[in-house]
This record gives structure tokens, C-alpha cells and sequence, in this order.
């Protein structure tokens, strides 16, 4: 019994995607009391702000945002998780607007890279703390047989 699968085989060669895309948790209030504008949404309109700044100078953007009600990590808020077909996925904690700038900088770099992985002494070093976890890029082996 074969099963399809959506994604590429392992030996397919890498297809740009465009940018990565930046869940951003925008329910995140970094352990503070509900509010109409938590820093989490505060967060993702920075990062949009940015990336509205990129697009008028010409440049392509860094990344793609996607607001998420929550990504579960909320003692390490403001958290966000970056993603890019055939790539780690990351989840990443400690955040919030003032590192905005920052987070694209990363954004920039993982998109560069082979694999999804930016080493530390790549990273800004307002982010050294913000990785909390990563997810393979397949979560399974598509030759494996049920």
C-alpha cells in the first residue's frame, strides 16, 4: 500500500518559497494582566511596520506575517515561530516590539540558510535567549512503508 503525500521528496532539489513565514502570537502579554493591545499584537504591528518600510524602499521582505491566538509558551512571551518548506521550524520566546528590527535581521539570515539553523554567533544579541524549541522539517519518512 503506497500513500501520496503534498511534500517533496527528500532528493527533490530546494524551491525558494519566498520569504519565511513568522507566526507571530499576538494573544502574548508577557505574563501581565488582559489588555486591549497586548505586546504581542504590539509586537506583530512593528514587525508589519518594518516590513511595510522594506516593501517602499524596494526591498523584498524579509518575512511573511501570520497572527496566531496562541502558541502555548506564554511564561516566555511574546513568542513567535518561523517557518520555510524544508526547514527547521522554531519557536521562539522572549520577544516583544523592541526587538522587532531584530527578529527580521534572524528572519533574513534562516532564510539564507541551508537547513533552517542560525547559529548563535549569527543571531542579534538582543535574541541569544529566544530559542525555546525546533520541529524537523519532515516529521516523518515518506519511504517508509505503513
Amino acid at each position: 500500500m503506497t500513500a501520496e503525500h503534498s511534500l517533496p521528496s527528500p532528493s527533490a532539489p530546494s524551491a525558494q518559497a519566498g520569504p519565511p513565514v513568522l507566526h507571530v502570537c499576538v494573544t502574548c502579554r508577557r505574563g501581565g494582566p488582559a489588555m486591549d493591545c497586548p505586546p504581542g499584537a504590539q509586537l506583530l504591528e512593528r514587525l508589519q511596520v518594518l516590513l511595510d518600510a522594506e516593501r517602499l524602499a524596494g526591498a523584498a521582505p524579509s518575512a511573511t506575517l501570520r497572527p496566531v491566538a496562541c502558541l502555548a509558551a506564554c511564561d516566555r512571551g511574546c513568542t513567535a515561530a518561523i517557518a520555510m518548506p524544508e526547514r527547521w521550524t522554531w519557536l521562539l520566546g522572549h520577544l516583544g516590539p523592541e526587538k522587532a528590527e531584530d527578529i527580521l535581521a534572524y528572519a533574513r539570515h534562516y532564510a539564507a540558510s541551508a537547513k533552517g539553523t542560525v547559529m548563535p554567533s549569527r543571531r542579534p544579541a538582543t535574541l541569544a535567549d529566544m530559542v525555546l524549541g525546533r520541529v524537523p522539517a519532515t516529521l516523518y519518512n515518506e519511504q517508509e512503508e505503513p
